[in-house]
């Protein structure tokens, strides 16, 4: 088991006790997955500019803080619990887990999560004040499906419904509810490019489960990858990279021909595609870490198409 002087070593040059401490943290949140909370916060907000609302700077920093800081939760409750049940052993490939690793208490670690829960919570309590019941809704069922995706006694994440919740949560209630705090309406549009965003973070949820899928059967996970197999993961992750492209058209045909600008992104998708099929062990960090990383991409590219077109 990893220790901290083994994981970050001590030498003339190296930081202080502080600053290995402040990296074991970093590692913690996963700062790899942040670009899920920024992305349908943007496309949200992007929408509702060119539906014809004004940004309003301050929430638009609330909203994405708030989102950020549910990804944090999410991600740091995920560490211990998985740890406590046994799910991230030694025989584990993927990246490293702080818990597991022995870098950081259980205990420790969900405290963050409750102190990033909290100050999502707090941060949601001025949000509410700005776009009412509809928001009380979406951050309260946020936040319970963060400690759920981890905790209770069926977490989301030991079921096959994982790509669900990524998809749903962090794709469409972001990037409608982001355009709601901004233009006080609901979008049509916003539930396709939700869908388009969190399709791939779905596929990067499905690249972690079928990377662990020997593991997490001995733990007793059932999830997704576990339910389709080999064969049916391959097709299901390319289903997932892929269906931005349709969607994207659905939307430009609906009047927001700016979002094409997302098209950038997938030709590195289907790259991406044909990487996961020949990937094993670690080599799917790689598709993994690359999935994340474009889905933002996409998503960022979807918000500044969209705003660049509505300002010309």
């Amino acid at each position: 088991m990893h220790t901290l002087r083994e994981t970050f070593p001590l030498s003339r040059s190296a930081p202080s006790r502080g600053m290995r401490v402040a990296r074991v943290w970093w590692t913690a949140i996963r700062p790899r997955t942040l670009g899920i909370a920024i992305a349908p916060v943007a496309v949200g907000t992007a929408l509702a500019v060119a539906d014809g609302a004004r940004i309003d700077w301050l929430v638009l920093l609330a909203t994405l803080a708030s989102a950020l800081l549910i990804q944090i939760g999410t991600n740091l409750h995920n560490d211990a619990a998985d740890f406590e049940r046994g799910t991230d052993g030694p025989r584990r490939v993927g990246p490293l887990r702080v818990t597991a690793a022995g870098l950081a208490s259980p205990a420790a670690v969900k405290r963050g999560a409750v102190l990033a829960f909290a100050a999502a919570l707090a941060l949601g309590g001025y949000l509410v004040a700005v776009g009412g019941g509809v928001i009380l809704v979406i951050g309260c069922a946020s936040l319970l499906a963060g400690w759920a995706y981890s905790g209770g006694p069926r977490p989301i994440s030991h079921t096959p419904l994982g790509e669900s919740f990524v998809l749903f949560f962090f794709g469409v209630l972001a990037v409608c509810g982001s355009h709601w705090l901004q233009a006080r309406a609901f979008s049509p549009l916003g539930v396709a490019a939700g869908i388009a965003v969190g399709a791939p973070f779905a596929a990067v949820l499905l690249v972690n489960n079928f990377r662990d899928l020997e593991t997490d059967l001995l733990s007793g996970r059932r999830t997704l990858a576990a339910l389709l197999g080999r064969a049916g993961c391959m097709r299901a992750y390319v289903l997932l990279v892929l269906l931005p492209l349709p969607l994207l058209g659905s939307i430009a045909l609906a009047g927001r021909p700016g979002v094409l600008l997302g098209l950038l992104a997938m030709p590195a998708f289907a790259r991406l595609a044909v990487r996961f099929r020949a990937a094993s062990g670690q080599g799917f960090n790689a598709v993994l870490a690359g999935t994340a990383c474009q889905g933002s991409w996409l998503g960022l590219a979807m918000a500044a198409g969209i705003l660049s077109a509505h300002l010309l």
